[in-house]
């Protein structure tokens, strides 16, 4: 299938945001409810901050987080070990047609903010944005 010239350098498509944030409310509610049949994964408190769609809808990346930020590596494991069960059970309650390949990454956005909050809390740095721009100030003959 050939690619679009128009698509390319896009951001995400308008039903590709609808379908990723209906599977992360559900995939969040799911996790919630412990409706799956593993109990290592029920027994973990995992957040969903975001599912990114394929633009062809077949796939379909959670960034997860387990609470605390603890067990990320087991958080994943189980989820990826669990996965077809979670795409069943997805694709039925969120009532896509074709319920898209789930894959699983920790999501570290927190991080991110968390050292743009250091960075801009560093005295050099704080300094620099405190400083007056030196254009605006009036010109002397």
């Amino acid at each position: 299938m050939a690619k679009h010239r128009d698509s390319e350098g896009r951001g995400p498509s308008q039903r590709m945001l609808r379908v990723g944030e209906l599977i992360r409310r559900t995939l969040s509610e799911v996790l919630m409810k412990g409706d799956i049949h593993d109990p290592d994964l029920n027994q973990l408190s995992i957040t969903v901050g975001e599912v990114r769609v394929s633009p062809d809808l077949t796939i379909a990346t959670a960034y997860v987080l387990p609470l605390g930020g603890g067990q990320q590596d087991e958080a994943i494991a189980y989820l990826a070990r669990n996965k077809g069960e979670l795409r069943r059970i997805i694709g039925r309650k969120a009532g896509l047609k074709h319920a898209p390949d789930l894959r699983f990454r920790i999501d570290t956005t927190y991080d991110q903010m968390e050292a743009t909050r250091e960075m801009l809390s560093d005295e050099r740095v704080r300094r620099d944005v405190d400083k007056p721009d030196q254009s605006d100030e009036p010109e002397t003959p």
